[in-house]
């Protein structure tokens, strides 16, 4: 039989103790599964342009890492240029790209983390050289690990959606938990 309670919305009838305990495990599993890394230490981001291809355009990128991968972009969206300085010490928080992105490191150094193989896996990248991010839901997570010099990196988003963001939080993958 049902409690009365004067707090309850209806202050006829009380949910059993079971059934609110059953109500909160549901509520914090679920927030649980949503909860991304957020960046810290980013000193900029700034977006320095954005454009719409005025025709049709499919992207097709090869990169030869131990096999080839090709990344492959039909219909390409809007492409987006950014601007990212990020403070010694400081992250990108782990997330994804509606397309592929193409990097270039100006100063400092940049160490990308991604846990696709199954592995917690890291590259770091200096100054003048550039890399290719597959996008298209691949979970990373950028890292200035200098103790002392900002890293500056230069990023044009391709297949991005029309006013969209160039990035979707996610949360770390299990392998780099």
């Amino acid at each position: 039989m049902p409690r009365r309670s004067k707090n309850a919305r209806n202050p006829e009838v009380q949910a059993p103790a079971g059934a609110r305990i059953g109500v909160s495990i549901c509520v914090t599993a679920l927030t649980g599964v949503a909860l991304a890394t957020a960046p810290s230490g980013v000193l900029s981001g700034t977006i320095l342009a954005r454009g719409v291809f005025l025709v049709p355009v499919d992207m097709k990128f090869k990169v030869e890492k131990g096999g080839e991968e090709v990344i492959h972009v039909t219909g390409t969206k809007q492409t987006v240029m950014q601007q990212i300085i990020l403070a010694p010490g400081g992250q990108t928080g782990w997330h994804s790209h509606p397309g592929p992105a193409l990097a270039l490191i100006k100063s400092g150094a940049l160490t990308l983390y991604s846990g696709e193989s199954g592995a917690c896996e890291s590259q770091t990248y200096a100054a003048g050289k550039a890399f290719l991010e597959p996008g298209q839901g691949h979970v990373h997570l950028g890292v200035n690990l200098s103790a002392a010099e900002n890293a500056e990196v230069w990023v044009t988003y391709f297949d991005v959606p029309p006013g969209g963001s160039v990035r979707t939080d996610e949360s770390a993958p299990p392998a780099c938990q």
